[in-house]
């Protein structure tokens, strides 16, 4: 497909010492190396397409995308037929979390190349992103029907499945997969994550076996410790179930550069600004749109189950933790104290643009939908501005079973607070404390929901929670569990059977080993309004 440009830049390439030079460096990773060979070479020659590839790669391996994707669509620009520039761009986009945007550029890909199973593999995982679940199903099938042998496309597909309700034909899939690499972590660890699997005493040799393998990524090690840690905790084997808990973390923890101050001042700088006059001093501004209801908090604290509850409803459709309040509120310099200097006409903007960005997540024209991105907490006070007619419901949990479900938990992103108990202590301090400050300053303005309370009075709760919406209540809230809708977050099985009381308490089992969560969490350890459970 590389024709034209691309082709001769290719050809040229071959012969050129620094970009040859360039592209070893790459291949052996060293970045710093390669960006000021590929950065000389464009200087010389600004129209080598292929050397933009290059750079574009190199961004793209240190995350950033925006760069990577300015010199791919140069690229494409000169050369509209250079495919693997197109296919570069396709992952670009959907590492930035623009689905659709991939989606239109693997479609480009699929009509030169229709049998390409990397172009439909990534198209499939695209579609998954924006509820087309059913097609994305179909694409797994066409591309295991050619390449059975491929463990995680197998994962993938299980995913799928899992997320439309079929537990049972994805548990299938990833069994399929580990009979393929027993030491895929990860698969080990979508069968533990279903939650209402149990693992047998042979999963259990399996994964010490795997576990036990020589040259093991740490990738494929912490996942099978996760996996490890909940299937040694169904056999009620408290201390080894902790003992790989932490392995996994503290593995875990060191690949990420998570920083837990930032959040404390985050926090510290949003209460500065957020006060009674600044709120008055803007009222009637920002987006007159009622469709979101924003449910946030702590990951573990019951957001699932909300969601499911009101996506019951008649008049509310449920879609996923959407990335694009962060996003809108992060894009520039000097945040939250940027905030202050924004105009009316630009608060509405920013409120319409969540609108617009949000709609290719609907699939209904009901009248409300759920934005469920539990981090939206450190932005409540944005979501306010922008969209002052929005619902926001805070879930909130337990701390110390709250915590430590979070500690058991490995997510695919995101959520780097998670992997140490007292990082996570500090988050969740920092997340009352906001909460906190915007209850006192704008009483009534959040709908909290206790999980405990939820489940000690199911029909209570619900007509609380729905009163608080603007909503009747209605009967098909309560039986929530038989809704069919696809539920793509940890909790997707466990919302599909009716509510009980399995993680109440479940913490105290772990109790020995928790003393940094306690120590941090101090008194917020036992709030009043949670005491008793």
């Amino acid at each position: 497909m590389a024709q034209g440009s691309a082709a001769a830049s290719i050809a040229a390439g071959i012969h050129d010492p620094l970009l040859m030079e360039a592209a070893l460096a790459l291949h052996d990773n060293r970045l710093s190396d390669a960006e000021p060979l590929l950065r000389r070479h464009l200087k010389a020659d600004p129209f080598d397409v292929a050397a933009m590839r290059m750079l574009a790669e190199l961004a793209g391996r240190i995350g950033r995308y925006s760069d990577a994707e300015n010199l791919l669509r140069r690229a494409l620009e000169l050369a509209p037929e250079f495919g693997a520039a197109r296919a570069n761009l396709a992952t670009c986009l959907y590492r930035q979390n623009r689905p659709t945007d991939a989606i239109a550029e693997l479609d480009l890909l699929l009509v030169e190349e229709p049998r390409h199973l990397g172009h439909t593999n990534l198209k499939a995982a695209a579609l998954g992103r924006i509820g087309g679940f059913e097609e994305a199903i179909g694409l797994y099938e066409d591309v295991l029907s050619k390449r059975p042998e491929q463990p995680k496309v197998w994962m993938s597909y299980g995913h799928m499945l899992k997320t439309v309700g079929r537990q049972e034909d994805g548990v299938a899939a990833y069994r399929r997969a580990i009979a393929i690499e027993p030491t895929l972590g990860e698969v080990w660890w979508s069968l533990a994550n279903l939650k209402t699997v149990k693992f047998s005493h042979a999963d259990i040799e399996a994964m010490l076996a795997a576990v036990a393998t020589q040259g093991l990524t740490d990738e494929d090690r912490f996942h099978l410790d996760f996996a490890l840690g909940k299937a040694l905790e169904d056999q009620r084997e408290y201390r080894l179930s902790f003992e790989h808990y932490a392995a996994g973390n503290a593995l875990r923890r060191v690949s990420l550069d998570y920083q837990p101050a930032a959040i404390t001042t985050l926090v510290d700088r949003t209460i500065a600004i957020a006060t009674p006059r600044f709120f008055r001093e803007r009222t009637g501004q920002g987006s007159v749109a009622r469709d979101p209801i924003f449910v946030l908090g702590m990951p573990r604290a019951g957001s699932t189950l909300i969601e499911q509850i009101l996506s019951s409803h008649s008049q509310v459709e449920g879609t996923s933790e959407l990335p694009d309040i962060a996003l809108l509120a992060m894009r520039g310099p000097d945040y939250p104290q940027r905030l202050a200097a924004l105009e009316p006409d630009t608060l509405r903007k920013l409120g319409d643009n969540y609108i617009e960005r949000t709609r290719v997540q609907r699939q209904t024209d009901k009248p409300l939908f759920i934005d469920k991105m539990p981090n939206n907490w450190a932005h409540v006070p944005f979501i306010h501005l922008i969209l002052p007619n929005a619902i926001i419901i805070d879930a909130r949990r337990d701390p110390l079973d709250c915590c430590f479900s979070n500690f058991k938990q490995h997510y695919a992103r995101g959520q780097a607070f998670s992997y140490a108990l007292d990082d996570m202590a500090r988050y969740y301090s920092d997340y009352v404390r906001l909460m906190s400050h915007v209850d006192a300053i704008q009483p009534g303005r959040v709908h909290r929901v206790i999980y405990e309370n939820m489940v000690n009075d199911t029909e209570g709760e619900v007509r609380a929670m729905l009163a608080a919406c603007g909503l009747e209540f209605e009967e098909n809230c309560l039986r929530f569990h038989e809704n069919d809708r696809a539920v793509r977050t940890a909790s997707s099985e466990q919302v599909r059977r009716p509510i009980n009381r399995d993680g109440i308490a479940a913490w105290r089992n772990f109790e020995p080993w928790l003393g940094p969560l306690k120590e941090v969490l101090g008194d917020e350890a036992a709030t009043p309004e949670l005491q008793g459970w």
